[in-house]
């Protein structure tokens, strides 16, 4: 498949390498009220972040993917054009949908990359619940699993309160997931820009030294 003319022209004028993120963020019926509004001015941070960093806007690119009822997407786009969306909570949790949506984006933005000869750090891709999914699972996670293990992404699986933290677990094959402590969504997403900020100042294949988690701890119950 030939690269198109629009991602030809996206990469002539940025060629810095690229950082994928996919964040997968649950929106059901449960995260409403504080929940969602946290979680909402925990993306603005993110936002402003990403955006007063000079390369890590270049580099840094940022989907959402929003389980709530439905699944919605939206494409990647460099932190400097990236706008948060203002999320609203409803609807049943269609999580397995929504990390094979989340799967495949990233697959297919690591073939964007290199059909254009662009260079790439390892994607990242958080998931963040307060339930357990009403759809099937075990499949995607178990995907998710098998791709974490190639190196092709890294998970982090994060449990609000009244999350099923070993349905969570299956999800991730190297690391177990992470308990917020609270409503600590914009702890979280501060973490999250200075560690991509972190990273986008390395090389691809370099290890970036990440800044201590104090959002959220291991759950040990899993």
């Amino acid at each position: 498949m030939m690269p198109s003319r629009l991602d030809t022209v996206e990469f002539e004028n940025n060629p810095e390498p690229r950082c994928a993120v996919a964040l997968v963020l649950d929106i059901s019926g449960s995260m409403a009220g504080q929940p969602v509004d946290e979680l909402n001015a925990g993306l603005q941070d993110l936002d402003k972040a990403l955006k007063a960093d000079k390369l890590a806007a270049l580099r840094v690119e940022l989907a959402t993917i929003t389980f709530g009822g439905t699944v919605q997407t939206t494409e990647f786009v460099t932190a400097d054009r990236f706008q948060p969306p203002v999320l609203s909570a409803a609807g049943n949790t269609p999580m397995g949908e929504a990390m094979q949506q989340a799967l495949a984006l990233l697959r297919q933005r690591k073939d964007t990359y290199r059909q254009n000869g662009v260079d790439y750090f390892r994607p990242w891709l958080f998931l963040i619940t307060d339930g357990a999914p009403t759809d099937d699972w075990e499949l995607t996670a178990e995907q998710a699993r098998q791709e974490e293990m190639r190196k092709g992404v890294a998970i982090y699986a994060i449990g609000v309160e009244g999350a099923e933290m070993q349905t969570l677990a299956r999800f991730s094959a190297a690391r177990p997931p992470m308990k917020l402590k609270g409503l600590a969504f914009r702890e979280l997403f501060q973490w999250l820009s200075k560690s991509l900020s972190s990273v986008s100042q390395t090389k691809p294949g370099e290890q970036a030294a990440l800044p201590p988690v104090g959002w959220g701890q291991v759950d040990t119950s899993v």
